[in-house]
């Protein structure tokens, strides 16, 4: 129970490439380092605000173009 070498983690690595696929072990990296980086700041007491501004940028109102809008059935009384 020695030492870990290149041998043992290529093995590592070819057995969670066969166990997952190679679409899924990006996606499996991304999510451990994730992880890790949130513990490493929950422990550390460090807060960091990584939250992204998804509200869209505001848009022209639109033009006021009623004249060739033709009124609809249930408009007319």
């Amino acid at each position: 129970m020695g030492n870990i070498g290149w041998p043992e983690l290529l093995g590592l690595l070819l057995l969670a490439l066969l166990l997952f696929g190679a679409k899924r072990l990006p996606e499996i990296g991304r999510s451990l380092g994730s992880g890790m980086r949130e513990f490493k700041d929950s422990v550390s007491g460090v807060k960091q605000d990584m939250t992204v501004d998804t509200t869209p940028a505001e848009l022209p109102p639109p033009a006021a173009d009623t004249a060739s809008v033709a009124p609809r059935e249930h408009d007319t009384v």
